[in-house]
């Protein structure tokens, strides 16, 4: 029986330590965002340059792999499709026309007089059957990532240029906070500041999130709202 209150207070005590512990972190965070808010822009738009890189890096591909291929990469994808789809006596194989499966080779070896002797053949080449997918697959990877890169790049210019965008995303997101609350604190923050909330929204407790999200809010001139321990 001591042993089984022994366990019991020390669960309680752990208990009141993780509180304790969880409070004190809230603490913390909330002087941090206080403290620096509106000095985030910095790494939030170092975030956006890397993906603006990555997106010319997708789009600077395709003209290597077109100087590569002489002239026949960038409509490799449209012309297999289109070869697909047409009828099987007016069509011409792309596939085989840039990895072809035989060809004219030529061979010099030492004939019986002890000169070299040409000699023309043809050669069978097994691996551009597996070549041809390859580039094939590559071909729409580029454009689907190209595309969902895109993608990426105008949504980051949108929410760069549109608040109401900014409040619109943390509002769907995180519903637990107050609307109000989300307005204050994007309407005397900057984007960088955005950024940051919206990434540790993702990646932090959601009651913690909310009262250090209102928390803030009465910081910045917000009537304060009751907020529950999480």
């Amino acid at each position: 029986m001591k042993n089984d209150g022994a366990y019991g207070l020390q669960g309680l005590l752990r208990v009141f330590q993780n509180k304790v512990e969880k409070k004190q972190k809230k603490k913390l965070l909330l002087d941090y965002l206080w403290e620096n808010l509106r000095y985030h822009n910095w790494w939030c738009y170092r975030y956006y340059l890397c993906e603006l890189l990555s997106f010319g890096n997708v789009i600077g591909q395709c003209p290597l792999m077109n100087r590569f291929f002489d002239g026949a990469f960038l409509t490799f994808g449209i012309d297999v499709v289109t070869f697909m789809e047409s009828d099987q006596e007016e069509r011409i194989d792309p596939m085989i026309f840039i990895f072809p499966r035989m060809t004219k080779c030529t061979f010099y070896k030492y004939g019986v007089s002890g000169e070299v002797e040409r000699h023309d053949a043809v050669c069978i080449l097994p691996l551009n059957v597996v070549n041809e997918k390859i580039y094939i697959f590559l071909w729409f990877w580029f454009l689907i990532l190209g595309i969902l890169t895109l993608g990426v790049v105008l949504y980051r210019i949108v929410i760069i240029l549109s608040p109401r965008m900014r409040v619109y995303l943390l509002r769907i997101r995180f519903r637990l906070i107050r609307r109000d609350a989300i307005d204050a604190i994007v309407r005397r923050s900057k984007m960088g500041d955005w950024f940051l909330f919206y990434m540790l929204g993702e990646n932090i407790d959601a009651i913690i999130f909310r009262d250090v999200m209102h928390e803030l809010a009465a910081r910045l001139g917000h009537h304060k709202t009751d907020m529950q321990d999480a």
